[in-house]
């Protein structure tokens, strides 16, 4: 991390979702990256904030890969999904849990969409 963070330092630094939102300061990346997506999107908020620290200097851009038919869509839709049902929750007032699946969501979430996959080969 502090060679990362020094001027003259790597040009990239690679960290697992876990252990990139664990209190770490990475102001001089300019490019959060995320190869595995998570389903809670604290998360990958998590992790994604650790580049948006005091003293960072530079507009900071965030890239997800998200391949159809793959399991990444479909966290991508739970994502999308409790982020929304979030939102309506605070501006109603009540609590939720969002960080739990429910069974038909995680064997949806586990099963390949061949046709969304493939298309047409």
């Amino acid at each position: 991390v502090e060679s990362f963070q020094q001027e003259q330092g790597p040009p990239f630094f690679v960290l697992s979702l876990k252990a990139g939102g664990t209190g770490l300061n990475l102001t001089r990346a300019s490019h959060v990256i995320h190869f595995d997506r998570w389903w809670n999107p604290a998360v990958e908020n998590q992790a994604t904030d650790r580049a948006y620290r005091i003293g960072q200097k530079h507009p900071v851009m965030v890239h997800k890969f998200i391949c159809s038919g793959t399991i990444e869509e479909k966290i991508d839709m739970i994502i999308t999904s409790k982020k929304k049902m979030s939102q309506e929750i605070l501006e109603g007032g009540n609590e939720v849990l969002l960080t739990e699946l429910s069974n038909e969501e995680l064997l949806g979430m586990i099963a390949l969409d061949i046709q969304r996959a493939f298309g047409d080969f």
